[in-house]
């Protein structure tokens, strides 16, 4: 039966690492991957992290299934540092979490619980979005939709066509959001346009999904959270994919969650029963190694001061990155203006480079990039940064 099989399409971003990794240029460079790496090219872990786990490992005593939903302190501590400790939503109990591998997990549950129970609507994604949303929730059998997102001309958010968009879109359909950080643009909407996007989402009784995965990584925990806040009013539904591999360091360890906010406690009850289903029938029981770091760092006030610090410190790397690239590429005389590099937020940007650019920094430079042109601005550091700039004014 399976030499009956043909190779499988590579993975358009993981298939760059392994290209990456295959090339001995020595001045290659990665910014594929959505990897943060710190000054001298390294994905650290951090010190926050380090001592959270030799608490955990010190004190663990079974290594017995976690419920299917995962751990209730973690749940607990992932709702508060979505919406903060007071929220009406979490005083109501009308939000539930389940515990799942990763942010790409959490989509996936949420995919299914949304095939399993409204599969007639489809799922509305902006354009562009990450490569994987759409494979995702079609694996789940869901319908993909897209509506506009991204100006091409302006490299900013093409806000008109994107709430006119949102208007006409059927009611009871689900709308992904991106919570901060855009990914792959970089650009996201304005406090006065979340407010805009808030408004029509409960006019037009859509069900928002946001994927919340770089919270802390654009101007802070609160500041990125502006949209989630707006989304979060009286009585509303929506569901929130997280993750804790960015904004933790916490790749490897695939620690995500999926959080579900009811109409009330007994709403969200009903619902969790359901989420518990797709977690049973997918993956069964979520790992706990990397969610009790997480829970032990939140749980504790010094560390979780450490921690807000260490996130500090990787969210401004990135962004004086951003301005020392805009540099960078003026000062080798590129008359293109690049100066729209400095107001994206996050890891990545579309940096406007062309398809036949991102091909010849690849098979000249050995510089790798996905080939819509979006970079990864934390795979650049002082040591490459020259070299980056030198290639991209050769490629133009």
């Amino acid at each position: 039966m399976f030499e009956q099989l043909e190779m499988a399409p590579t993975d358009p971003i993981l298939g760059l690492s392994a290209a990456f990794k295959s090339n001995s240029n020595p001045e290659k460079i990665n910014l594929g991957v959505g990897v943060y790496q710190d000054g001298s090219g390294q994905t650290p872990i951090l010190d926050s992290v380090k001592t959270a786990e030799e608490r955990v490992l010190a004190n663990e005593k079974s290594k017995s299934y976690l419920s299917i939903e995962g751990s209730p302190e973690y749940g607990i501590a992932v709702r508060k540092l979505l919406l903060g400790p007071e929220h009406e939503i979490l005083s109501s109990e009308r939000a539930v979490t389940v515990q799942s591998p990763g942010g790409t997990g959490a989509l996936r549950i949420a995919g299914d619980f949304l095939a399993r129970h409204y599969g007639d609507r489809p799922i509305w994604l902006s354009e562009p979005t990450w490569a994987n949303h759409p494979k995702i929730f079609q694996a789940a059998g869901l319908q993909v939709e897209t509506y506009p997102y991204f100006d091409a001309e302006t490299n900013g958010l093409n806000e008109s066509a994107l709430l006119t968009a949102l208007a006409k879109i059927p009611e009871g359909h689900t709308v992904l959001l991106h919570g901060c950080c855009h990914n792959p643009t970089g650009v996201d909407p304005s406090p006065a346009c979340w407010g805009q996007i808030a408004d029509i989402i409960a006019e037009r009784n859509l069900l928002p999904l946001v994927d919340f995965a770089y919270q802390g990584l654009g101007d802070g925990f609160r500041e990125d959270a502006v949209g989630l806040e707006a989304l979060s009013r009286p009585g509303c539904e929506l569901l929130i994919a997280s993750s804790f591999s960015k904004n933790f360091g916490l790749y490897k360890e695939r620690v995500g969650a999926l959080t579900l906010v009811g109409a009330d406690r007994d709403t969200a009850a009903k619902a969790m029963s359901h989420l518990k289903v797709a977690v049973r029938t997918s993956y069964s029981n979520p790992p706990a190694h990397g969610s009790a770091i997480v829970s032990e760092i939140l749980g504790d006030e010094a560390l979780s001061a450490q921690w807000e610090g260490e996130v500090a410190q990787m969210r401004k790397r990135i962004n004086d990155m951003r301005v020392e690239l805009v540099r960078g590429l003026k000062a080798k005389g590129i008359e293109h203006n690049f100066s729209f590099i400095e107001q994206q937020r996050g890891m990545f940007s579309f940096s406007g480079l062309g398809a036949e650019q991102v091909e010849a920094l690849r098979g000249k430079y050995a510089i790798y990039i996905v080939s819509g042109g979006r970079i990864n601005v934390a795979g650049l550091t002082s040591a490459n940064l020259d070299y980056f700039c030198e290639s991209v004014a050769a490629v133009l």
